[in-house]
């Protein structure tokens, strides 16, 4: 048996005016998805306890089966994961987006994508000018990731350290176009967070990298947002939980940081941003190359999610058809000369392109192939998995029917 994961990030939605009252998912050109479902089942899942953080970070790990209150520990562990930092058991991972903050309001939690060249070298001003000479600077370390996705790892000496699971923190990209003032980290540790970041403001004020980018017409990187701490996780593998083996195709390092901690191989694909301009055919071309050496394939692409938060309903349109042209149809046709074979279309959770941040609630999916009996939905969409009966309220058990049932 040949299996498939298409995760096109955030593309649940609410109706739109702007659209007509349909959902940037009703409203795409979507003919692959559409025939999928009418071969399959159009369904809900609840990947975002009420409990938890409506984002990826939780989402994806249910998404793949993982139940998050045994599994979870923070993001940006999970994005250690991705560069193979290994995290020792009194050690903490802290996410370190580049924003850009004006009058007390989250502007852009990009740095208007500030490039990981400009990335590296704030970094590195933060870890000397901040760090350096305290003592602090053996403990902390800034570490580059990509673009505005970076990371402050802490070595801890001991079980008495200065962060918790009380420390709390708020995600940038849920804070677009608002006020900061309330949402600073809080409890054990908060005074440093704090600290750094406001230090990094005074520091980023005047740097070359800014100035240079001011004159280029592009935002600058204000300051550093501190955000998921969390200690090291300790998952089984897929393998182990499920009985096959996968490999993951992403730009994104969360993604790529499961699919370490699950021991999926990750395909890296030259044009995959991350971003609304990655190489859709790319990435369908290599998720197809992949179905000869893996059982199964799983490809997230995070454009639909990036489009939600700039509240752009036209490009999350457009990135729901490339998807839909580009790598679902190619799999469609590529798993039919591998005879058993299963397909799974799902976001990981909604972004409403309104509020431009991650929300909690249902997303839609569709199973298709092998073994799967037709319902009588013949589209994907919101709309049509809300009148499905067929729903995971705890959305780690929809993996066990993909792969099992």
């Amino acid at each position: 048996m040949k299996y498939v994961i298409v995760i096109p990030d955030g593309c649940a939605d609410e109706p739109l005016d702007e659209l007509a009252g349909k959902t940037p998912l009703e409203a795409a050109k979507i003919p692959a998805m559409d025939r999928l479902a009418s071969k399959g089942k159009v369904g809900l899942a609840n990947n975002t306890p009420s409990h938890l953080p409506a984002g990826s970070e939780v989402a994806n790990l249910c998404l793949l089966g993982y139940d998050p209150d045994q599994y979870f520990t923070g993001r940006a562990p999970l994005e250690a994961a991705a560069q193979g930092i290994e995290l020792a058991p009194n050690d903490w991972a802290v996410r370190c987006n580049l924003v850009t903050i004006e009058d007390q309001v989250m502007k852009d939690f990009t740095a208007d994508h500030i490039t990981t060249e400009e990335a590296s070298e704030l970094l590195a001003s933060a870890q000397k000018e901040l760090l350096g000479g305290s003592d602090l600077e053996s403990r902390f370390e800034f570490i580059t990731g990509v673009s505005y996705r970076n990371l402050l790892v802490y070595r801890g000496t001991g079980p008495d350290e200065i962060f918790s699971a009380d420390t709390r923190t708020s995600a940038p990209h849920d804070l677009t176009d608002l006020s900061i003032g309330d949402d600073f980290p809080r409890g054990p540790g908060s005074d440093l967070l704090v600290r750094l970041m406001n230090e990094s403001a005074a520091l980023f004020a005047q740097h070359p990298v800014n100035l240079a980018r001011v004159a280029a017409g592009k935002r600058p990187a204000t300051s550093l947002w501190l955000w998921g701490l969390g200690g090291a996780p300790a998952l089984p593998s897929f393998k182990e939980r499920f009985g096959i083996q996968g490999t993951m195709i992403t730009a994104v390092d969360l993604l790529r940081g499961i699919a370490a901690l699950v021991g999926w191989p990750r395909i890296e694909v030259d044009g995959a941003t991350g971003y609304l301009d990655t190489d859709y055919a790319a990435k369908g071309k290599a998720a197809v190359k992949a179905l000869e050496d893996h059982d199964l394939v799983c490809v997230h692409i995070e454009a639909p999610d990036e489009a939600s938060h700039e509240g752009r309903h036209e490009a999350k349109v457009e990135a729901l058809e490339q998807i839909d042209q580009h790598i679902v149809q190619p799999l469609e046709e590529a798993l039919q000369s591998y005879g058993d074979h299963r397909i799974l279309v799902t976001p990981d959770h909604p972004t409403p392109c309104t509020t431009k941040k991650h929300s909690h609630g249902s997303v839609p999916l569709l199973i298709a192939g092998t073994g799967i009996e037709a319902d009588e939905q013949h589209h994907y969409s919101e709309v049509a998995a809300e009148s499905s009966d067929w729903f995971y309220p705890k959305g780690w058990d929809m993996m066990d029917e993909f792969i099992k049932s």
